[in-house]
C-alpha cells in the first residue's frame, strides 16, 4: 500500500541512541555550535575532491561555513581520528551505494581519513559504476558503486527500463563489503530531461509513469528485500543515508521575507533546532522510515535530514566547477543547492557514521 495519502502536516523524527558516560544520546537531535578548530581537513590536502563540490578551489569567498560543529542536546559527538579508522577497519572494505549524495559522503570519508595518515600509500581507481580508493598500508577500501535508484536500470530496445522488481547485476558487486551504505531519494522526483529512465517496470507490466513515492517504495522494498535475502548481517553492517535536504526555496527557511530564489549568498546556518522535516522530501522519508522498519534486519538509519536541513549554508551554490561562467553569472538559475561543499557537511555526516559504526 503506498504511503502518499498519509499526509500530516509535519513528520516527527526519532533518533537513534548511543550510550555516553553521562546518559544515552540522542544523535541526530541538536544544534549547530561554532567551533574554530574545524574544518577537519583542507581542500589542498585532499587526494580526491571532485570540482562539483570543491567550493574553496572554485572561489567561493566565504568561510565561516567550514567553522560549525554538530552538538547532540545532551553529549558531544568524539571527535573523528582517522588514524583509529584504519586500525580498526584493517583489512575491510566500506562501500558507499547510491547517487552523488553517497558520493558527496564517500568523498569526504576519503579525506578525514587521508588527513589523519597523510604518509601512508593509497591508491585511486575511478570507474562506472565502481571506484576505490585504498590506504594500502592498512588494506582499507573504501568504495563508491553508482547506483541512483538502487534498483536495476536495464537498456532494452533502445529504451531505459528502471525495474522496481529487481537488483541482480548492481547487488553482486555489494556482497562483500564489510559496511555497507546506501543511498537513494533525489532521482526519483526527477523529471523531463533529468529523469534517468524511459519506462517503469513493475509487476510484469511497464509503465510511462506513476506517482513518484510509490515507485520509490516499490524500488525500496525490493531493496530492502535484496539486503534481508543475501547479506550475512553477522559480517556486514548495514547503513542507510537519510534523504539529505536540497534548499531551493528560501520561504522554507527565511517565511518568504526574501530577494534571494535559492542558497546562492547564504553564509550561516538557520539557527536553533530542527524539529519537523519540510519541503519536498517529507513524502519519501516516510517511506525510508517505513520500509527499514519493516526489514527482518533493519538497515542502521543515519538520520541527517534535519540536522542537514539547518544547511543552507552549506551547498556549492555557484561555486562548482562544473558551472561555465555565464552559468555563474545567473545563481537564480544555475546555483546547485543538492550537493555539498568540500570540507563541510559531508564531514559532519562521516563523523555520525564514525560514531555508530565505533562508539
Amino acid at each position: 500500500m503506498s504511503l502518499k495519502n498519509h499526509h500530516s502536516k509535519h513528520h516527527h523524527r526519532l533518533s537513534p541512541m548511543y550510550q555516553t558516560n553521562q546518559s544515552t544520546c540522542a544523535l541526530f537531535a541538536g544544534t549547530w555550535v561554532r567551533d574554530d578548530s574545524y574544518p577537519l581537513y583542507q581542500y589542498s590536502s585532499c587526494p580526491i575532491i571532485d570540482a562539483q563540490f570543491n567550493c574553496q578551489m572554485y572561489g567561493r569567498p566565504d568561510s565561516d561555513y567550514l567553522k560549525y560543529r554538530w552538538r547532540p542536546l545532551n553529549c558531544e559527538l568524539p571527535r573523528f581520528d582517522g588514524l583509529e579508522f584504519l586500525l580498526k577497519m584493517t583489512g575491510k572494505t566500506v562501500m558507499f551505494v547510491g547517487d552523488s549524495l553517497g558520493r558527496n559522503q564517500w568523498e569526504s570519508l576519503i579525506c578525514m581519513v587521508a588527513t589523519s595518515a597523510p604518509t601512508t600509500q593509497t591508491q585511486m581507481v575511478r570507474g562506472d559504476p565502481l571506484s576505490t580508493f585504498k590506504f594500502l598500508d592498512y588494506g582499507v577500501t573504501l568504495s563508491f558503486y553508482k547506483a541512483t535508484y538502487l534498483v536495476d536500470i536495464d537498456v532494452m530496445q533502445g529504451k531505459r527500463i528502471l525495474r522496481l522488481d529487481y537488483i541482480s547485476g548492481n547487488g553482486n558487486a555489494w556482497l562483500n563489503a564489510d559496511v555497507l551504505s546506501f543511498n537513494t531519494g533525489h532521482w526519483w522526483s526527477h523529471q523531463g530531461s533529468l529523469q534517468g529512465w524511459d519506462y517503469m517496470e513493475s509487476g510484469g507490466k511497464y509503465y510511462r509513469d506513476m506517482d513518484r513515492v510509490t515507485a520509490m517504495e516499490k524500488g525500496l522494498r525490493t531493496w530492502a528485500e535484496w539486503v534481508d535475502t543475501h547479506i550475512d548481517r553477522s559480517r556486514t553492517r548495514v547503513f542507510f543515508l537519510s534523504i539529505s535536504p536540497t534548499h531551493y526555496n528560501p520561504s522554507e527557511w527565511n517565511g518568504g521575507a526574501s530577494s534571494t530564489k535559492n542558497c546562492y549568498g547564504e553564509t550561516a546556518p538557520m539557527s536553533g533546532t530542527a524539529k519537523y522535516l519540510t519541503g519536498a522530501y517529507t513524502d519519501q522519508m516516510r517511506v525510508v522510515d517505513t520500509v527499514i522498519r519493516d526489514m527482518r534486519g533493519p538497515a542502521y538509519l543515519l538520520d541527517i535530514t534535519l540536522l542537514s536541513q539547518l544547511r543552507k549554508d552549506s551547498h556549492p551554490s555557484i561555486y562548482s566547477g562544473d558551472l561555465s561562467p555565464e552559468q555563474r553569472s545567473n545563481p537564480a538559475r544555475s546555483a546547485d543547492c543538492s550537493h555539498w561543499c568540500l570540507p563541510g557537511l559531508p564531514d559532519t555526516w562521516n563523523q555520525l557514521f564514525y560514531t555508530a559504526l565505533f562508539y
